[in-house]
């Protein structure tokens, strides 16, 4: 009897077919961050005023086409701003929140929760996370007393329809897709009517690929092959039978650019223009598209460090002297808990991070990096700054999901895990807040930050010491301060004593040490205590931060 086989369609009568007006639309990201199939619903409904709810673990650069083309009404997601070059608010979101845009703020690790509460038809699923915070605030979240102490509820999120790109689909309609998955394929198999996928290829078997089979066809309304569908995304396929591809940083920055000015023209040439696929990847040109093939082999970063020199000459920053003092305080931590693995957050964060790793490393220790998009044992490459490097995947031991990483390699009993992590705002008892500011300007919201938070077994913070930044309570608490246990700045270190955050160290510099205390004191927005003997930190040496730049040779974090 031959198989049934599932609609091999064009992405217009995909999208056409399956994506109604008013629809809970769920965009999986996984490693890939974007879909063909998203592109293709921002050009069918643009201007139309659909009515959609979003469900989108991070919208990213290209998430204010949404808004843009005035396609939301509502977002459910963890992260509402830019990636590259930077991770930072972006105005067209806010503008969109400031209009009446409806906005759930979650973390990553509730957001998939909540998908997989749907997905397996429970009422609700129990979660470490959230509690705290200010996303209790969120109807779909509770605490309940029970017989085993106090539990954590989320309740399910039921998307309509969910678009996904995978690396190949057969004509029956069964999607394989590689790990790293973020967000896992909670929302595929909660779509109430199912999925859209896009593929590079669809072959005729995937009985073989058995492993890597994520979605069955019985869940996949059409199938659309859509080579570089993931664009400006990438993709990771080891063994599958098309090719890997990296991510296209220039285009998101280009992307990110045109939300500052001009966005409309540029949504208008590379989305509502290109009629198919293949016109907008004749748009992007195969000298492009060969150069996104060659960014997942390893050895790449070569090209990426031989543009961009390590600069020797200049000065420390202030984000260099804040990332070199960091280093020490997790080398500190790390040892003090005897970690098993460092969850390094975005930014000067994870730089820091990722050079305290390799001292220790570099001296015995057997730390591990990990990273919630899935990974544990990754190793950054020179002149990268971002976490999500497709060029480290082929080399990661263990590649899996936020499920993994955030609810067991962070909090589970088997491993020790220190955090390092950045924020907008952080006050006297640690709490963070990535996510609005009094005024109710959105920032950028949790992405992991409250799950690590919550459940590592330290966190170390590093920021500028600012009034607006060092504050006596945050104007939202994204993250609870009850693992932060220091907070490294440019002008020294706050190191908890009882509950309160306390002043233990002072930058080196010229003036007096009492005058660099009485300074670093005036930055915090609290009445700061004092450590009855502060240490005095050594200046930040050349070798400490070269060994910064050599992972951001461009700055764009450092500067």
């Amino acid at each position: 009897m031959t198989p049934p086989r599932a609609r091999l369609v064009s992405l217009a009568d995909a999208v056409e077919e399956h994506v109604r007006p008013g629809d809970v639309l769920c965009v999986l990201c996984g490693h890939c961050r974007w879909t063909a199939a998203a592109r293709q619903v921002v050009r069918r409904f643009w201007g139309s005023d659909p009515g959609f709810t979003l469900v989108m673990v991070s919208l990213g650069s290209l998430g204010a086409l949404f808004f843009e083309g005035g396609l939301v009404r509502k977002v459910v997601t963890t992260y509402s701003g830019d990636s590259f070059p930077t991770y930072t608010p972006n105005p067209i979101f806010q503008r969109g929140y400031r209009a009446g845009v409806e906005v759930e703020h979650w973390s990553i690790l509730t957001f998939s929760q909540r998908l997989e509460a749907a997905a397996r038809g429970l009422p609700a699923v129990v979660t470490g996370s959230v509690a705290g915070s200010d996303l209790e605030r969120n109807d779909a979240f509770t605490t309940v007393d029970s017989p085993f102490g106090p539990v954590g509820l989320v309740a399910p999120l039921v998307p309509d329809v969910t678009l996904v790109h995978g690396a190949v689909a057969d004509r029956r309609g069964d999607v394989a897709l590689s790990e790293p998955l973020l967000e896992g394929v909670w929302g595929a198999w909660a779509a109430r009517r199912g999925v859209v996928a896009t593929v590079e290829r669809v072959v005729e078997d995937l009985a073989y690929l058995g492993p890597r089979v994520r979605i069955p066809a019985h869940r996949v309304l059409a199938v659309v092959e859509a080579p570089f569908g993931a664009h400006p995304g990438g993709l990771f396929a080891p063994g599958l039978p098309v090719d890997s591809y990296g991510e296209d940083i220039p285009f998101w920055v280009e992307a990110r650019t045109a939300t500052r000015q001009g966005f409309d023209e540029w949504a208008r040439h590379w989305v509502l223009e290109p009629a198919t696929h293949d016109e907008y990847l004749q748009r992007l040109g195969a000298d492009r598209l060969a150069w996104l093939r060659s960014r997942t082999d390893p050895e790449s970063w070569h090209e990426d460090a031989a543009a961009h020199p390590v600069d020797e000459e200049t000065p420390a920053s202030d984000w260099e002297r804040a990332a070199v003092a960091a280093v020490a305080e997790l080398r500190r931590v790390i040892a003090e808990c005897g970690a098993d693995a460092v969850l390094a957050g975005a930014g000067v964060a994870n730089l820091a991070a990722w050079v305290a790793v390799d001292e220790e490393r570099a001296t015995g220790g057997a730390v591990e990096l990990t990273a919630e998009l899935g990974m544990l044992g990754y190793r950054p490459t020179p002149a990268d700054p971002y976490i999500f490097n497709h060029r480290t995947f082929p080399a990661t031991p263990m590649l899996s999901d936020a499920s993994t990483v955030l609810g067991m390699v962070v909090g589970g009993p088997g491993t020790r895990t220190v955090a390092c992590l950045g924020a907008a705002q952080v006050d006297r008892r640690g709490n963070l807040n990535s996510t609005t500011l009094a005024d109710g300007t959105v920032l950028v919201g949790s992405g992991g930050a409250n799950d690590v938070a919550s459940r590592a077994q330290a966190c170390v913070v590093v920021t500028l010491a600012r009034p607006g930044r060092l504050v006596d309570a945050v104007d939202y608490v994204t993250s609870p301060g009850t693992k932060v246990v220091s907070v490294v700045t440019d002008l020294g270190v706050l190191r908890k004593d009882g509950d309160e955050l306390a002043i233990v160290a002072v930058s080196a510099g010229e003036k007096a040490v009492e005058e660099r205390v009485a300074a670093f004191a005036d930055a915090c927005g609290w009445d700061v205590r004092v450590a009855d003997t502060v240490q005095e930190l050594a200046p930040a040496a050349r070798d400490e931060v070269l060994a910064l730049r050599r992972y951001d040779p461009e700055r764009l974090f450092l500067a």
